[in-house]
């Protein structure tokens, strides 16, 4: 028989590594999103 605590570890330590990496996807997103604002907001005040 499989212990349920163990089960329930298991669960908890998967999670907090789906959490984890979709943390770091939305930070990822959020960077990449900034830096391509500031490219064109920086190519504006060049050409104008």
């Amino acid at each position: 028989m499989s212990n349920p605590n163990d089960e329930d570890a298991k669960a908890a330590r998967a999670r907090s590594g789906r959490n984890i990496l979709l943390a770091l996807s939305l930070l990822a997103f959020v960077v990449i999103v900034f830096v391509i604002t500031v490219v064109k907001i920086s190519g504006n005040v060049v050409t104008h």
